[in-house]
């Protein structure tokens, strides 16, 4: 390798992809560490997966949703900051803080939408070459408006999130044909089920498939539609084996509305407006006329749920590792999350979902100077925090910088941990001796989460 081509290297910029929180505060990192940089996001403006569940309200006040330096950076530019203690909706962490952050002048040049990266390579050479690899840059292929185009950079930062590929409802995680074949008829996500899809489900039976606080949010809407319009019937399936797991913290809870969330699907399940099957497992989808059949099994008994008109799935969602075959990435093979953190947020080990403080050197990848970060580095496990990947951004651009001392530094400030909502552990109380903090979602089964990726939302944000 030449000289020349080393020093060439060093010039190039960082390239991020994902245009959400996460990604938008790396760029406000690199402009305070003097990096050059350019943003790629898939969508046609920035923050594009918020703005899907844009009339959702987050439960986390503005105090843990912004980034200190991009905060900074904004507040040169003469930005009012939102109260603190308010809390936003999705569309107003877009307006009042995403787009003022892409339209400052030190970032604006160099964000590109509607630009869908498809594959991450080092240049001139495929993945299995391994010689002078390091000393490469990094070759991007993207669609930009459907044109085909190329950027080398020094580095790469993927912040793209799994918002856009969620899991399926089959209870085994595979994509069925059946399923598939019904995706006129299945919400993914959060419906605006009082606003612009009301329609959609006035009046119609419909199955809400999750135990988070995505599904809980969608569950209070479907309640209050059933109240305008009582031939709404709703059914809630879900796998937890006690259903008082879901209710979390409520009043004890130390973030208000986020145990106002658990205090309010009570209510509705006990009213009785809302059938409710657990744990259920589905196993398969039908097609019945214009109808669907839900076939599973509840409590090891073979049971359907027939006349089904639509299905919101609140299931989760997984990292999209598709274009990144020719980089060298190794992920958990059970959470596929970012290798090192697997053992840190393994809800299968850590029942309170613990979000342990971490940085640069958790996030490293066998490909130098690649990482993955926000959402998308815990993969599968639903216990992260928008304020964690803020903080993993600090830590993977001062060693991009060069500063090493920073990196390895911790400077995380999170609220203190919610209440369990399950008594026979004691892993909150010795988490919060810690000053941890702690989200969940679906999957989770201890603590009542600080801030949560979709409904009555706040941590799920990278955008691609």
């Amino acid at each position: 390798m030449s000289e020349h081509t080393v020093l060439s290297t060093t010039k190039l910029p960082v390239t991020i992809i994902g245009a959400g929180p996460v990604g938008l505060a790396a760029a406000a990192h690199l402009v305070a560490r003097g990096e050059s940089f350019v943003l790629f996001d898939a969508g046609n403006e920035v923050g594009a997966n918020m703005l899907t569940w844009s009339h959702v309200r987050l439960f986390s006040p503005w105090e843990y949703n912004m980034d200190k330096t991009a905060r900074q950076l904004l507040t040169s530019h003469g930005w009012m900051a939102p109260n603190n203690s308010d809390i936003p909706t999705g569309l107003e962490m877009v307006e009042n803080y995403l787009k003022p952050l892409a339209e400052s002048p030190e970032i604006k040049p160099f964000i590109h939408l509607n630009a869908k990266v498809t594959a991450v390579s080092r240049k001139g050479l495929n993945k299995v070459k391994t010689q002078g690899r390091d000393n490469l840059p990094f070759v991007l292929h993207a669609l930009k408006n459907g044109e085909r185009i190329l950027v080398e950079a020094k580095a790469v930062i993927d912040a793209t999130g799994t918002w856009t590929n969620p899991n399926p409802v089959i209870s085994e995680g595979v994509w069925t044909a059946e399923e598939q074949s019904l995706s006129k008829q299945i919400f993914y996500g959060i419906p605006d089920v009082l606003g612009k899809h009301k329609d959609r489900y006035s009046g119609k039976k419909v199955l809400v498939v999750g135990s988070g606080h995505s599904a809980i949010n969608t569950l209070l809407e479907l309640g209050e539609l059933k109240d305008q319009v009582q031939e709404t019937e709703i059914v809630w399936v879900l796998r937890k084996s006690k259903l008082k797991d879901v209710y979390g913290g409520q009043e004890q809870d130390q973030l208000a509305a986020r145990g106002e969330l658990g205090t309010r699907i009570q209510k509705l399940v006990e009213s009785g407006k809302v059938k409710v099957l657990t744990p259920f497992h589905i196993q398969e989808l039908k097609k019945n006329g214009e109808k669907i059949q839900v076939v599973g099994f509840l409590d090891n008994e073979w049971v359907q749920i027939d006349a089904i008109d639509e299905i919101i799935s609140n299931t989760g969602s997984r990292p999209d590792l598709s274009f990144l075959r020719e980089v060298r990435v190794i992920t958990d093979p059970a959470l596929e999350s970012t290798l090192e953190l697997a053992p840190l947020i393994d809800p299968n080990v850590h029942s309170c979902g613990t979000v342990r403080p971490h940085g640069e050197k958790e996030l490293r990848q066998p490909e130098k100077d690649f990482y993955i970060v926000g959402s998308k580095s815990y993969g599968r496990a639903p216990t992260f925090l928008m304020a964690t990947g803020y903080e993993q951004i600090r830590s993977v651009v001062a060693a991009l910088a060069g500063d090493h001392e920073a990196a390895k530094r911790v400077e995380l400030e999170l609220p203190e941990t919610g209440v369990c909502s399950i008594q026979t552990s004691s892993c909150c109380e010795s988490e919060k001796n810690e000053n941890l903090a702690v989200k969940t979602d679906a999957g989770s089964s201890c603590c009542s989460p600080v801030t949560s990726p979709a409904a009555s939302k706040s941590s799920l944000g990278d955008d691609h």
